[in-house]
């Protein structure tokens, strides 16, 4: 049983988009800040992207601001995270966490789903 499930991974190819979605089960996610995390291999787990439950305010990581932006839909109980202009070195799995109300940490995130591959490549 995982309380949030990622999706949406996959094989594209430098400069084009992907839409990562996270589910929640058993929960609202309305109810909690959900934050965007990635993992390639060899290298720590890294917040890339957080949306607030409150206000909907939005952070992103230096690394994607421009070209990534992270969304929900509380009818769909489900936040997305959409990937543009993606580069080879965005290749990670990406996982989506909460620890409920502030931007979590990968040490406070209480939460986390199973994780999806991306993978940018020609």
């Amino acid at each position: 049983q995982v309380p949030l499930v990622e999706s949406g991974g996959g094989l594209v190819q430098p400069g084009g988009s992907l839409r990562l979605s996270c589910a929640a089960s058993g929960f609202r996610l309305d109810y909690y800040t959900i934050g965007w995390f990635r993992q390639a291999p060899g290298k720590e787990r890294e917040a890339v992207s957080c949306i607030n439950y409150r206000d909907g305010g939005t952070e992103y990581a230096d690394s994607v601001k421009g070209r990534f932006t992270v969304s929900r839909d509380n009818a769909a109980n489900t936040v997305y995270l959409q990937m543009n202009s993606l580069r080879p070195e965005d290749t990670a799995v990406y996982y989506c966490a909460t620890d409920g109300g502030e931007c979590p940490t990968t040490h406070s995130a209480g939460y986390w789903g199973q994780g999806t591959q991306v993978t940018v490549s020609s």
